[in-house]
């Protein structure tokens, strides 16, 4: 059984309501949600509470779901451009989280830079996809805004975040990252719909 979003959840609830209870009971009890919490994510990561404790609580204001934003970018076969991550050693397209002030167009402009050396306009919205906490992907809720980008200008270079950069077919591709297969199919269906239009 996957416990990864009873613990989101209930850390969220936690950490909430520490930021906003008043009622010095209330605390104590969000107080305790999250030691239990705590404990639970150490023991799944292997990781001391305290540490764990400390990192959760250095959270501030209203706890709500990672955003990152996604680029799609297609050569005119239809490929797909992908970075083969050096987390993970898996595939997924362009993408990051969203920095303060910035907007998510404005993201995903800066990571496809960041991560692929390509200048790109995105030119239509693909998808808002949520995903779950799941021991494959991620301890928290993510949120990934996926946009279809023209490229501009610039050339392919390799960053530090990845082991490889290329142009694929998707149904050549295995070992995706996280749910990135559904982001580069969503996308694919819009760009055969912009050629044919």
């Amino acid at each position: 059984m996957n416990l990864l979003p009873l613990l989101d959840e209930l850390r969220t609830i936690a950490r909430n309501g520490l930021t906003y209870a008043q009622n010095e009971y209330d605390r104590e009890r969000y107080a305790r949600l999250l030691e239990l919490c705590s404990q639970e994510y150490a023991d799944y990561l292997d990781l001391p509470t305290g540490l764990v404790k400390a990192r959760l609580q250095a959270e501030t204001g209203y706890i709500t779901p990672k955003v990152g934003a996604d680029a799609a970018i297609f050569d005119a076969d239809g490929r797909i451009l992908l970075h083969l991550r050096a987390d993970d050693r898996r595939w997924c397209l362009p993408c990051g989280w969203l920095e303060p002030n910035e907007s998510p167009q404005e993201a995903v402009v800066r990571e496809a830079w960041e991560e692929t050396g390509l200048h790109v306009e995105p030119v239509e919205l693909v998808g808002v996809f949520t995903r779950r906490p799941d021991p494959a992907w991620g301890l928290f809720t993510m949120v990934a805004v996926c946009f279809l980008c023209r490229v501009t200008g610039g050339e392919l270079a390799l960053s530090h975040e990845g082991l490889d950069l290329r142009y694929w077919h998707l149904d050549n591709i295995t070992g995706w990252h996280g749910t990135h297969e559904a982001y580069a199919r969503a996308a694919h269906a819009i760009w055969q719909r912009r050629r044919h239009s």
